[in-house]
C-alpha cells in the first residue's frame, strides 16, 4: 500500500511540475540604430585609425553595418588639423603622417568630431604619460597544483609615476596574437587596484605585473609582447564596465546595461551613440621564452 501511495505522489508531482511548463516566444522590441565609434589614438608612429559602424539588434551575430560616406577629424589645443578618411568605404577612417610625424603627444588634448547624416557628434580626450617597461621575464610554472603540465609565466615590471593618480591598461600578444579573451581586459590604478592602498610612485604589485598571461601558460621560444598604456579617469570606467558587461553572467547576473560613451551628439535631443574616444601614450616590451630570460 506505502509503495502505491508513493508511486501515485511522484505521478501527481510529474503532472504538477509538466502543467507549469511555459513556452515563452519573446519578442525583443529593436532599439534605434545608433554610431558607434571604435578610437583610440596613440603617440606611436605610422597611421591612426577610427573605426565607424552602426549598432544592430541583440541577437543579431552578423557583422555591424559599416558607416561610409562621414566626416572625420581630430584636432588638438595647439592649432594642429588631422583629417580621417575612408578611401574603401568599409567604415576605417585613416589619418597617415608623413615621415617623421606622429599625431599623439603627451600632455596633449585632442577633439573628435564627426559629421554623419546631418547629426554632429563630438569627444575629447587627453593623452596622460606612461612609465616605461623595464623589463619582461618568466617564470616556470605548473599549470595548477594538480597538473603535470608545465610552462611559462610572464612578468612585467615597471614603476608607478609618482605625483599623481595615473590610470593603465595592459594587453598583450603571444607569437603577434593579440590576446583579447575578457578575462584579458587588464586595468590598473597606479600599479595596483582602484581602491587599494596608495602605490604612489611604486613598483607594480604582484598580480597586475603577472597579469599579462593566457589561459594556457606560454612555451619555449614564445615571443611576448606586453603594452603599457595610460588611459585617462573616463578611459579606465569604459574599460571596468565594458569587461563587467561581457562577462555578466550565471545566476546572479544583473542585467545588461549600455557602456558609458563620452561621444555625444551636439544637437540636443538627437541620436544618441555609442563607444569611446581615447588617446594613449604606449610603452612596449617584447621577449622571447628563452632560458636567459628565464628567473627561479
Amino acid at each position: 500500500m506505502k509503495s502505491i501511495l508513493s508511486s501515485a505522489f511522484l505521478l501527481i508531482c510529474s503532472f504538477g511540475l509538466y502543467s507549469c511548463e511555459t513556452v515563452i516566444d519573446a519578442k525583443l522590441d529593436t532599439g534605434p540604430t545608433l554610431l558607434s565609434v571604435e578610437a583610440t589614438l596613440t603617440d606611436q608612429p605610422g597611421p591612426q585609425t577610427i573605426r565607424l559602424t552602426q549598432t544592430a539588434a541583440y541577437f543579431d551575430s552578423s557583422p555591424p553595418p559599416v558607416v561610409a560616406g562621414a566626416t572625420v577629424q581630430v584636432s588638438d589645443k595647439g592649432g594642429r588639423t588631422f583629417a580621417f578618411t575612408d578611401p574603401d568605404n568599409d567604415g576605417y577612417y585613416v589619418w597617415t603622417p608623413k615621415t617623421g610625424d606622429t599625431l599623439g603627444r603627451i600632455g596633449q588634448t585632442y577633439s573628435l568630431t564627426i559629421a554623419y547624416q546631418g547629426e554632429t557628434y563630438q569627444a575629447s580626450s587627453k593623452m596622460n604619460r606612461v612609465p616605461a617597461i623595464d623589463s619582461l621575464i618568466f617564470r616556470k610554472e605548473k599549470l595548477n597544483p594538480l597538473s603535470d603540465t608545465e610552462g611559462y609565466q610572464a612578468e612585467l615590471y615597471a614603476r608607478d609615476l609618482a605625483g599623481a593618480t595615473d590610470f593603465y591598461r595592459i594587453r598583450f600578444y603571444r607569437n603577434e596574437v593579440f590576446q583579447n579573451k575578457p578575462r584579458d581586459i587588464i586595468v590598473s590604478q597606479d600599479g595596483s587596484f582602484q581602491g587599494s592602498a596608495d602605490t604612489d610612485g611604486l613598483v607594480f604589485i604582484r598580480p597586475i605585473r603577472q597579469s599579462p598571461n593566457p589561459d594556457s601558460l606560454y612555451a619555449l621560444n614564445d615571443v611576448v609582447r606586453v603594452d603599457l598604456m595610460s588611459l585617462t579617469p573616463e578611459a579606465f570606467n569604459f574599460w571596468q564596465e565594458l569587461r563587467t558587461q561581457i562577462t555578466n553572467g550565471g545566476l546572479f547576473a544583473t542585467p545588461s546595461a549600455n557602456v558609458p560613451t563620452n561621444v555625444t551628439n551636439t544637437r540636443p535631443g538627437g541620436p544618441a551613440a555609442v563607444g569611446f574616444f581615447m588617446a594613449t601614450a604606449i610603452r612596449t616590451r617584447t621577449a622571447r621564452v628563452v632560458p636567459e630570460n628565464v628567473r627561479q
